[in-house]
């Protein structure tokens, strides 16, 4: 009776062993730090993903919501030997700050997945963030983008309708003919916080004198050529004409979103195509549309310029299943979590055929035709004084405390 019991006990044993190692290689548990919180609507769709993750594939996703502590946690667990299979975080943070954790995925991209329709991966997600992957990790793919982001000028396609607006505007002239239809009807054509003034000025310079010269100005804060006084002119006949906003100049975060674009009445933001998203709650039947901000002269880019980017996954060079991690990062990019988390978040997606959220559909014709990458602000914000005194001489210019020739006095000095 006795070896009977032990007989059937080791065979028990042997059977749970064998059932343990069905869906997946042995010990193929994964590690995922996330930059996300739980509650956030990106927190909750990962955490879902996770559990279809292994009950599709076997593979267990231990996911650790980190929250933006991220940024200060991540770098002393790893060089501790602490055990992170995938972490995600800014696309190029990861690409910097961690590089020399990450795992090159060159090998990984040309193959095919169960998600991708029989076609390597690399050919069904977004070209654009691919390259920017590439391009992040000097030539070799170290890192998945995932919610991606342009910034554009967003709009409200309600009262561009009733302005009798059929047609968006890719040059400034066009612009302008956009903000005087607004204006007939009583609406301000564009207003900013004063968080997202130095990129409002930083676009407008790039649009006249292109990145290289607009990155030597930035690089030297040298504010003396004649191009800060066309900037100046520029928005001087802006604000003489009502095409901004009259609560411009004292808007301060998120007063501007809230109060002029929430409310309806303001047309336009230049803002990251997460803005729809942070006001969900504010404004949950706008009918919202984007474009790139229009070329403004021959010298300066056009609408192929654009700050654009997005979060990544990366794997921990150092990790033990790197085919098993790059499986969540296709399943979360590609199929129909990508979807569902562009969807729940408003955001972006990354496969190509994906259906991209109504409120952003507009902004993917930005993100294809996007060639040059900007740099946040154009690189405007990169000092806090040189942001400061943007803030305060572009602030007196549209409330009319000065002229443009005062304002390119005042940046020059």
């Amino acid at each position: 009776m006795k070896r009977n019991i032990l007989f059937f006990t080791v065979l028990t044993l042997a059977f749970g062993l064998i059932l343990s190692g069905c869906g997946q290689r042995a010990g193929a548990d994964l590690v995922y730090w996330s930059m996300w919180n739980e509650a956030e609507p990106q927190g909750q769709v990962i955490a879902r993903a996770a559990e279809a993750f292994t009950k599709e594939t076997g593979i267990n996703i231990d996911v650790n919501f980190m929250g933006r502590d991220i940024r200060m946690i991540l770098q002393p667990a790893m060089d501790a030997g602490e055990r992170i299979d995938i972490f995600d975080e800014d696309i190029d943070r990861v690409n910097s700050t961690w590089a020399n954790f990450l795992l090159p995925l060159d090998q990984y991209i040309n193959q095919v997945y169960s998600t991708t329709d029989g076609q390597p991966y690399s050919e069904v997600i977004n070209r654009t963030l691919l390259n920017l992957a590439r391009t992040a990790g000097n030539g070799t793919v170290k890192s998945i983008p995932y919610q991606p982001f342009v910034f554009t000028i967003m709009y409200n396609k309600d009262l561009f309708s009733r302005a009798g607006i059929t047609r968006l505007p890719a040059t400034w002239d066009e612009f302008l003919d956009v903000c005087a239809k607004l204006h007939a009807i009583g609406i301000p054509g564009i207003t900013v916080d004063d968080a997202y003034t130095s990129a409002l000025f930083g676009y407008t310079m790039n649009r006249i004198v292109g990145s290289q010269v607009a990155a030597a100005m930035v690089a030297n804060h040298d504010f003396s050529g004649p191009q800060v006084l066309r900037l100046g002119q520029i928005w001087e006949h802006m604000a003489r004409n009502g095409y901004i906003s009259p609560t411009a100049a004292a808007n301060v975060w998120p007063t501007g979103q809230i109060q002029d674009i929430a409310s309806g009445r303001v047309a336009m933001y230049l803002n990251g195509t997460w803005l729809p998203n942070e006001l969900r709650g504010n404004a949950p039947n706008m009918r919202w549309g984007s474009f790139a901000f229009p070329a403004i002269d021959a010298a300066g880019n056009g609408i192929e310029a654009n700050n654009y980017g997005a979060q990544c996954f990366g794997i921990n060079k150092n990790t033990n299943h790197p085919e098993e991690a790059f499986r969540w990062l296709v399943w979360m990019t590609t199929g129909e979590w990508d979807t569902i988390l562009a969807r729940e978040t408003i955001g972006i997606p990354m496969a190509n055929d994906a259906v991209w959220p109504d409120a952003l559909a507009e902004a993917k014709a930005v993100v294809d035709r996007s060639s040059v990458r900007l740099p946040w602000a154009v690189g405007f914000e990169n000092t806090s004084e040189m942001n400061a005194l943007i803030i305060d001489s572009f602030t007196r210019l549209v409330r009319g405390d000065i002229n443009a020739q005062q304002f390119a006095e005042a940046m020059k000095r």
